[in-house]
Order: C-alpha cells, then sequence, then structure tokens
C-alpha cells in the first residue's frame, strides 16, 4: 500500500516480495489483492477466472492496464464471450471453473490450485 500499481516503476519490491513468498508455500506466483482486498493480479501477469461462462478481472484500478490485458478483454468481446471488469473476492476464485494468466512473458498460462485449492479439475479449457 506504499506503491501505486498502475506506475511501472523501477521499485517492484512488493512483487519480490510476493514471489518469495510463493514461492516459500510452493506456488509459481503470488496472486495479489488490491488495497480492499479484492483480487488485483499476480506478481508478474494480470489474473482472470471464468465463471458460468463469463471472464472476470478487476477493475483495473490497481494493476497495471497494459496491453496483454486489454487484448484479452478485447477478444472475449469480440467473439460474444461476457467478460467483466469487477471486484470480487479470494472466496470467488475458490469457486472459479477456470483460471488463468495473461502477460507478455507469460502468455497464456493455466491455474490449476489457489491456496492449495483445486480449480475445476484443474485442467485447462474445461
Amino acid at each position: 500500500m506504499t506503491q501505486d500499481p498502475k506506475l511501472n516503476s523501477h521499485s517492484k519490491l512488493n512483487c519480490i516480495l510476493a514471489c518469495i513468498a510463493a514461492e516459500k508455500a510452493g506456488a509459481d506466483e503470488g496472486l495479489m489483492l488490491d488495497v480492499n482486498g479484492f483480487v488485483n493480479t499476480t506478481n508478474a501477469c494480470n489474473f482472470f477466472i471464468v465463471r458460468k461462462g463469463a471472464v472476470w478481472t478487476s477493475t483495473g484500478d490497481y494493476c497495471m492496464n497494459g496491453i496483454t490485458r486489454q487484448k484479452m478483454i478485447d477478444l472475449c468481446r469480440a467473439n460474444d464471450i461476457p467478460v467483466h471488469e469487477r471486484n470480487y473476492s479470494l472466496v470467488d476464485t475458490y469457486g472459479a471453473d477456470e483460471a488463468f494468466l495473461m502477460g507478455t512473458f507469460g502468455a497464456q498460462t493455466p491455474v490449476g490450485q489457489i491456496d492449495g485449492r483445486q480449480i475445476a479439475q484443474g485442467k485447462w479449457g474445461r
């Protein structure tokens, strides 16, 4: 809560600390919450879930609103896939039908578990 996450600054200490904590917990990425406790992004990529055929992502108020994130939103809209930029909680992620990361370097990566809870059957494209 000391750095504006919309700024692409030289200090990525909060993301580095999240990455270290995730690694110690046996995870590949750290899921980041915004200042209000809503799901925001990961320490390195944009985060999306799928619930009942709709794609959810954060409002974008507390993350970098880059080209890759916007491309996923635009692709959903162009293909008549409902996409919602909204506030949602960790509990919403636990019940997701699917979850994935999207990033310039991370490409599109499926998420099999969140906080040790299996998402769907831990498979991509349910």
